[in-house]
């Protein structure tokens, strides 16, 4: 089929569409890892935009499902330079276009992701409008500029859990009570790993909620969108401060800051693959890791609630880690959960917490 993806700059490019016909709007994002599509796809946080992978070729593996990290596909579209249209894997059910047909999502092949890449490192990440089905360039610049913007979108209720559940951990393991923003499956394979008792609650829990089950510490996940709109988390975090160990993990790591006092904000075009180093203040050791995020804790903020940036990311400077001087409070902004990898910070970051909570 025909498809145009328009940007609001003005910008339309026409391609080769797979998937649902039709119309779909989001922020056009992109992510430089070579690997780990489907764990990107199904990945919570990209709810309400449009995926583009800076790697050429997308789906030579295949889909299998046993390395998503939800239910389906939350990316609201898929653009791929080339869709590979026969996979070579062992394990592969299904080839990535079959996957978006699967999942009734829209696609976009055949387009030059390295302009659009460039485009978007230059002016930041854009509304844009995919139209499957139709090459009417107008009509999906126009579309594109009548979206929401991302920061008045509320993304977190798309794919928080409905209802609480527990998982059950070794005897007298500690208990977390997680906060799911829209948490990823292995993150909770993590936590299981090593045996401590899970009760996984909404993004809506208020703060004697949480109280009631008893804690041993707080987490807060990973999630889609402006940190400003969890409000219900960020009341969590500054009512249950230094009573309770709390943690966070991407935009648990910015509800943190927001509950502490600090300050947030969107950055550019964010950081968003599998290859960003980040740099630990604490060991000196610089880590490769996993992100997806387009906001940012603001540093200069950190220091006035009595928390420290504990760690950098190299390439910008931007917070990826924060720390409170005196409670049992830290967070990280990337990925530690390793799916897609690199495994550098996996076992770094959930060994100490729950050494720390123990």
């Amino acid at each position: 089929m025909d498809a145009v993806l328009g940007i609001e700059d003005g910008t339309a490019v026409v391609g080769t569409g797979f998937g649902k016909e039709g119309v779909v709007c989001g922020e056009l994002v992109f992510s430089t890892q070579y690997t780990g599509y489907e764990e990107a796809l199904t990945d919570p946080s990209y709810a309400g935009q449009i995926l583009m992978f800076t790697y050429p070729l997308i789906g030579n593996y295949g889909v299998n499902g046993e390395a998503f990290q939800s239910a389906g596909m939350k990316a609201e579209a898929l653009v791929v330079r080339e869709a590979c249209p026969v996979p070579s894997h062992r394990l592969s059910k299904q080839s990535i276009v079959e996957f978006v047909e699967s999942e009734n999502k829209s696609g976009i092949a055949g387009v030059d992701t390295r302009m659009l890449t460039i485009k978007t490192r230059e002016a930041g990440a854009m509304r844009a409008a995919l139209i499957v089905g139709s090459n009417d360039c107008e009509e999906a610049v126009n579309r594109a500029r009548a979206h929401q913007i991302i920061t008045e979108l509320d993304l977190i209720s798309q794919v928080t859990c409905r209802e609480s559940y527990s998982i059950r951990g070794l005897g007298d393991a500690p208990h977390f009570v997680v906060i799911d923003l829209g948490i990823k499956r292995n993150m909770i394979e993590s936590l299981k790993k090593r045996g401590v008792n899970l009760t996984v609650v909404p993004a809506t829990t208020k703060p004697q909620e949480v109280i009631d089950l008893k804690p041993d510490a707080v987490l807060i996940s990973n999630g889609p969108g402006d940190p400003r709109m969890a409000k219900d988390a960020t009341r969590v975090v500054s009512e249950l401060a230094g009573t309770v160990s709390i943690f966070g993990i991407c935009l648990g790591n910015q509800i943190i800051a927001l509950g502490l006092g600090a300050e947030t904000y969107k950055l550019k075009f964010g950081h968003r693959g599998a290859n960003q180093p980040v740099k630990d203040f604490e060991s000196g050791i610089v880590h490769i890791t996993s992100q997806n995020h387009g906001f940012a804790v603001d540093a200069d903020s950190v220091e006035a609630v009595d928390a420290r940036v504990s760690q950098v990311n190299v390439n910008d400077g931007t917070v990826e880690g924060i720390s409170h001087n005196y409670l049992e409070i830290m967070s990280v902004q990337y990925h530690p959960e390793a799916h897609p990898g690199p495994l550098d910070t996996e076992a770094l970051f959930f060994d100490r917490i729950v050494r720390m909570v123990k």
